[in-house]
């Protein structure tokens, strides 16, 4: 009985640990939160459930008053901290580990900021929505690379590791946006504080304290007063990630892992998804917000990719990773389209008008939609190719030309 149990399981685990299947909860939570959000029987206690404040105001501390709030601001976190965890290591003995192996992903990554933020602006520029500008500079994880595990070997695995390399770049970039231009007004004495905080997370590392309680208890009160000074507090995820020992970082992760990507980022997706969709969507598809991000996404984030990663090859700074060719390098840009979660991240502080916001969400949605649908189509089509290609190969190395016989 005990062996029949553990072939039931194992599938299920091997279904969970593998990456595919966070993209795949994100795509499904996405879909239940809209149709809860968009019911007549649930919406309003489902709107309720993420938005009601419930922190009271004669409270000793400022807190997070709603549920939104201690997901985006709390729970969130831990995600950055998982990715931090993952820059670190790269940054390390990875991808990013040297200047010749950083240049390529770097410069591909600030091609997919640069050009979609301008395009952003070139629809935006004199509007209300100017703001929103850093919502199609982002690129998820998450994401990116489960429908890249989806596509199986149609993507070549120095592919991947380009794109996750990237993703992570461009993860970094998203932080630094949201610290020196989403945060709210600054608190400098917060802001000292947690300086001071944080030089005590290196000091532990100095005097060789084991990672453990005291490490936690400062990194929690170092939220607390970046919560308070202004700046995004969901960033000290990263700082504690920096400030951690390597040899911690793998205990660190074996721990948070399961609950950031089957608890943080489907709460994110449920909560951040509860959007009314317009009665009119079409002609909210229309506005200048939507068509930035829109545009910004599916194809910014390509055309930006390709053209920053063929200057710095052209000008040797960099090189293409082994049997990877432009062609796909092309389609890694459209699976770097797909911006949910940062995107969405950014959305929620970019604009405080609740409408600017869902326009913003149901946006991303669709970006999200055909960047995905493009990638899919994209490399089945260079895999079809490809596969006539090698056929093609084939048939004319293995083709000898018989030689002629002469009759006498």
């Amino acid at each position: 009985m005990e062996e029949i149990l553990k072939r039931a399981i194992n599938p299920l685990r091997i279904l969970i640990n593998d990456s595919r299947f966070t993209g795949i909860m994100l795509i499904m939570c996405t879909a239940l939160s809209i149709f809860l959000a968009n019911s007549t029987a649930f919406a309003g206690f489902y709107k309720t459930l993420w938005t009601h404040h419930w922190m009271s105001g004669s409270f000793p501390v400022h807190l997070p008053e709603n549920s939104l709030s201690w997901i985006n601001n709390f729970l969130m976190a831990f995600f950055f901290l998982m990715a931090g965890m993952e820059i670190k290591r790269e940054l390390i003995s990875g991808e990013l580990s040297s200047v010749k192996k950083a240049v390529l992903p770097f410069g591909a990554a600030l091609g997919g900021m640069i050009v979609p933020a301008l395009i952003f602006v070139a629809f935006n520029a004199h509007t209300i929505y100017a703001k929103g500008w850093g919502i199609p500079t982002a690129t998820d994880i998450a994401f990116s690379v489960g429908i890249a595990s989806l596509l199986g070997d149609r993507i070549p695995v120095g592919l991947k590791i380009l794109l996750m390399a990237l993703a992570i770049i461009d993860d970094l970039g998203a932080i630094v946006v949201i610290a020196l231009f989403y945060g709210g007004h600054i608190n400098w004495i917060f802001l000292g504080i947690g300086a001071l905080l944080y030089l005590a997370l290196f000091a532990c590392n100095y005097f060789k304290i084991k990672f453990g309680a005291v490490q936690i208890l400062i990194s929690l009160a170092l939220w607390y007063v970046v919560f308070n000074s202004g700046v995004e507090a969901s960033i000290c995820g990263v700082l504690v990630a920096f400030a951690t020992p390597v040899t911690s970082l793998p205990k660190i992760e074996k721990a948070i892992h399961s609950y950031v990507n089957f608890l943080i980022l489907p709460l994110f997706a449920l909560a951040n998804t509860a959007i009314l969709l317009p009665t009119n969507i079409m002609g909210s598809f229309g506005s200048t917000l939507s068509l930035g991000i829109i545009v910004g996404l599916v194809i910014g984030k390509p055309v930006g990719i390709f053209l920053f990663s063929r200057v710095l090859v052209a000008l040797k700074m960099a090189s293409l990773p082994n049997h990877v060719e432009w062609r796909q390098v092309f389609g890694m840009g459209t699976l770097a389209g797909i911006g949910f979660t940062m995107s969405i991240f950014t959305t929620m502080l970019a604009f405080k008008v609740e409408a600017f916001q869902d326009i913003a969400k149901v946006s991303i949605l669709l970006s999200v939609f055909l960047s995905l649908v493009l990638s899919m189509a994209y490399f089945m089509a260079l895999k079809a190719k490809s596969g006539i290609e090698h056929l093609s190969d084939e048939l004319e190395r293995t083709s000898v030309k018989r030689p002629s016989i002469e009759l006498n």
